[in-house]
């Protein structure tokens, strides 16, 4: 597709054809769920009219929740699923157990095995997570439709004008939580506040089995003690750049005047300045349909042949085009993906002037 570059200097360890990003109508369900004011002094929020609405819910631990729950005999053992160590593996997601010796999702199963040599890998079971995931949306259908996954284990949902059939926020939180432990036997750690940013950190305040409610009068004191890589949109680049400016805490971007900030951030100083006051307008939108496909392989050596990675790029393009045309679906940005051995990860994408889900495009 014209996105292949040879690279003869290194050897790839693997790549995908990911993100062939899919045309459809634009769509917006949702509700406004924060809404952002002008306080006395001209800036800020007015925490009165923030009403409670938003919920997110992260199931713990997930994968290695659920094999710990199918086979009894895990549970309290540092059980650790991924990709296999012999094949450049990642971990997928790790027990509490395993946690307490560092093991952490995203991290290379060798490493893993270096720190926690007495765990239990397994290999992923993706068919059994999505079953088990499909309950646990069930349970969220139940009290509103605007539910918004993240993933197979999280999710937002905006309970605005369901308080009359289910109760506020807080108990609708509370029985999804017991609904989820009863019916699957796992435990999801929620949080409920007045927005998605808010939210997502209340529920992993706690974490396992955490229940966290944030109230409009709470918002500036819950959010001063954090450090500012806990903001939404701050990598490791812009941690380096706020650390260089002394600012290692929300409580320091709160204490700056919003006009500090921008001289020295620029219009990206503005958005965080609001963000550490807990101003966050952006919606739960339910998630309708496929918004990409992807394929991708992983090789068991490393491969500097550029014929047989071009040869292994078609077959992926043949993948994610068979899927395309099964489906009816067309895309017109394509992405590829290629992971060195030392686990850098790159990408590279091209957008075509047309639709298209043939695979000589």
């Amino acid at each position: 597709m014209g996105l292949f570059r040879r690279r003869t200097e290194k050897p790839c360890s693997d790549f995908s054809l990911g993100n062939c990003f899919l045309t459809r109508r634009d769509f917006s369900n949702g509700t406004a769920h924060a809404i952002k004011s002008q306080g006395k002094n001209g800036s800020g929020t007015d925490h009165r009219i923030m009403e409670l609405n938003i919920i997110h819910v992260d199931m713990d631990a997930f994968y290695a929740s659920v094999e710990q729950l199918d086979n009894p005999d895990l549970r309290g053992k540092p059980v650790i699923v991924g990709g296999s160590v012999e094949e450049r593996g990642v971990v997928a997601a790790a027990s509490y157990e395993a946690r307490r010796f560092g093991v952490r999702s995203a991290m290379p199963m060798v490493e893993a095995r270096r720190r926690c040599r007495h765990g239990i890998f397994l290999r992923t079971r993706m068919n059994r997570y999505i079953e088990v995931s499909q309950q646990v949306r069930e349970i969220f259908q139940r009290y509103t439709p605007l539910v918004q996954p993240l993933s197979l284990d999280e999710a937002y949902l905006d309970v605005s004008g369901c308080e009359r059939l289910f109760g506020d926020a807080i108990h609708i939180g509370r029985r999804i939580k017991s609904d989820i432990k009863e019916e699957t036997g796992l435990t999801a750690s929620v949080g409920v506040a007045p927005n998605k940013f808010l939210a997502k950190l209340a529920s992993e305040r706690d974490k396992p089995d955490g229940f966290t409610v944030v109230e409009s009068s709470q918002i500036i004191e819950f959010l001063r003690p954090l450090p500012v890589e806990r903001l939404f949109g701050v990598g490791p680049a812009a941690v380096e750049r706020l650390h260089r400016w002394g600012l290692r805490t929300v409580s320091q971007l709160q204490d700056l005047a919003e006009k500090d900030i921008q001289a020295m951030l620029g219009e990206w100083g503005s958005s965080l300045w609001h963000l550490a006051r807990g101003e966050d307008n952006s919606l739960v939108i339910p998630e309708r349909e496929a918004k990409s496909l992807s394929a991708e392989t992983t090789f068991a050596m490393d491969i500097s042949d550029p014929d047989l990675l071009k040869s292994s790029l078609y077959q992926l393009v043949e993948e994610v085009g068979r899927r395309l045309r099964r489906q009816g679906l067309v895309g017109r940005t394509v992405q590829l993906k290629v992971r060195w051995p030392s686990f850098k990860l790159i990408t590279r994408h091209r957008t075509l002037p047309y639709p298209t889900n043939l695979d000589e495009d």
